[in-house]
């Protein structure tokens, strides 16, 4: 087998969705070991994913692993010749179940789970180019995988809660103000909140601030101008949340895909 070259960052794409985003891309140093906030699905193609799983483990070489929330791992997609890895809240459907399937335990998953996953993943990436696309796939691989149909809010109130969110950006939440604005008590609009979008509002809305980060990243923008628009204070700030949330800092990415290129550029056609 070839090894792809090596790259010193991860290059590539960013991609988010409600509960859930994922980086596609190649090259990167190996993440030393780490624990964090959100569930991962890290899957190597057409092979070379390296996992590592406790600070001691031996490392293994993996068709695709899951990983639970606050286990440690440490991972090396450098010999892929690309790779996708998924993050997914752990309070959303999607997340609870998967992590009730877990039970604390990081998972191997052999190629056959995948099924065709990866090869349709890196046609939507690599030849569709279409965001929407690479993002309908990792949805249903998550689904799959949960074995969940996604949940979306439908009440009324959580949805403009989320439009307030949304609209107030780098302003940050206050709860009181978000449940005087729906008309609900504060505890209510908590527990409501939870039972719509399998959050807590408080880790949406820090949710929602660092997915703006990397949307800035793919249209170009400076790490610390994207920090200071999702109302971090700095980029020290943001890549302590990043790490806590995420395991890894924006600056360990550099997001230059072809999503990225298209997202930049509309009028560019790829070949």
């Amino acid at each position: 087998m070839t090894e792809a070259p090596a790259r010193a960052h991860y290059e590539g794409d960013f991609v988010a969705w409600s509960g859930g985003c994922m980086f596609i891309g190649a090259g990167g140093a190996a993440i030393a070991p780490h624990a964090h906030y959100a569930i991962q699905l890290a899957l190597g193609a057409p092979a070379g994913l390296s996992v590592q799983f406790g600070r001691r483990g031996a490392w293994q070489e993996l068709a695709a692993t899951l990983v639970p929330s606050r286990a440690v791992h440490a991972i090396d997609v450098s010999r892929c010749a690309w790779s996708c890895v998924i993050f997914i809240e752990p309070e959303t459907l999607e997340g609870r179940a998967i992590t009730r399937r877990l039970a604390g335990q990081p998972l191997a998953l052999p190629a056959d789970a995948l099924a065709v996953a990866p090869e349709r993943l890196e046609r939507a990436w690599r030849v569709e180019q279409s965001a929407d696309a690479v993002r309908a796939l990792a949805i249903q691989l998550v689904e799959g995988l949960s074995r969940t149909v996604r949940q979306e809010a439908s009440d009324p109130r959580v949805l403009q809660a989320i439009a307030l969110i949304r609209e107030r950006g780098d302003d940050g939440v206050v709860l009181e103000e978000l449940a005087a604005a729906v008309k609900l008590s504060p505890s209510r609009l908590r527990h409501l909140f939870v039972q719509e979008t399998g959050m807590p509002l408080r880790t949406y809305a820090l949710w929602r601030r660092l997915l703006q980060v990397w949307d800035r990243l793919m249209e170009g923008e400076t790490l610390s101008r994207a920090a200071h628009s999702a109302g971090f204070a700095d980029s020290a700030h943001l890549s302590r949340t990043a790490r806590t949330m995420f395991g890894l800092a924006p600056s360990a990415m550099r997001m230059t895909g072809p999503l990225a290129a298209r997202q930049r550029d509309p009028q560019r056609h790829f070949g």
